[in-house]
């Protein structure tokens, strides 16, 4: 029985962006999925989230930046657990709850240069096809031998993305907001709106 393909595209969304939703995009059409589940990260190990902005909020942006699109779905599939978040536990999770899936976990470069540092490494790369995302300025020798490297070591497959460049960060429009900048083209406008009227990020910029 041909499987469900289902990327994964993880990440705390604070707030979310055209990035994101153009690595997604990408994602779903040059490796033909089904679907997309845009997972909002809980409490990642690597990173404090910011004290102004709930997990509602993060999850109402999310909705509102995917609604008119009938192949993104949000999941709660990590918010729902306690505690720190570990890739290997979400594909653990949705692996037993769903034989019938087959898993593209969406990362940029950079994650994959650490993945070796992440929670079972070997097991994470048994239960997900890896696509990276190449984002446009040209695949480097470096990134290409990782991937080589990452393949060999753990018999992992691994794809590249081939993502336009857009240099748009969260970081960058929290820091816009805080600064009373306009973000408008940098996250749809229903983000945009929300963002004002809840009065996000307007006291931490960091």
């Amino acid at each position: 029985m041909k499987k469900i393909r289902t990327g994964i595209m993880g990440g705390t969304f604070n707030p979310i962006h055209f990035g994101h939703l153009l690595l997604a995009e990408t994602a779903f059409y040059q490796f033909n999925l089904d679907e997309v589940l845009i997972m909002p990260t809980k409490n990642p190990y690597y990173k404090k989230l910011s004290n102004t902005v709930t997990e509602e909020d993060r999850v109402a942006m999310v909705n509102l930046a995917i609604r008119d699109n009938e192949h993104f779905r949000l999941s709660m599939e990590e918010l729902n657990r306690d505690g720190p978040t570990y890739t290997v536990e979400t594909l653990a999770n949705l692996t037993a709850r769903h034989p019938d899936h087959e898993y593209y976990f969406i990362m940029g470069a950079d994650s994959l240069y650490h993945i070796e540092s992440w929670r079972e490494t070997e097991k994470i790369l048994s239960m997900a096809i890896i696509l990276v995302a190449d984002r446009g300025s040209g695949t480097s020798s470096s990134l290409m031998s990782q991937i080589e490297y990452i393949t060999d070591k753990y018999d992992a497959d691994i794809r590249l993305l081939k993502a336009p460049f857009m240099e748009i960060s969260s970081n960058d429009i929290r820091r816009r907001t805080g600064a009373g900048e306009s973000i408008r083209y940098l996250t749809p406008g229903e983000v945009v709106d929300y963002i004002n009227d809840h009065g996000l990020y307007r006291e931490d910029t960091a």
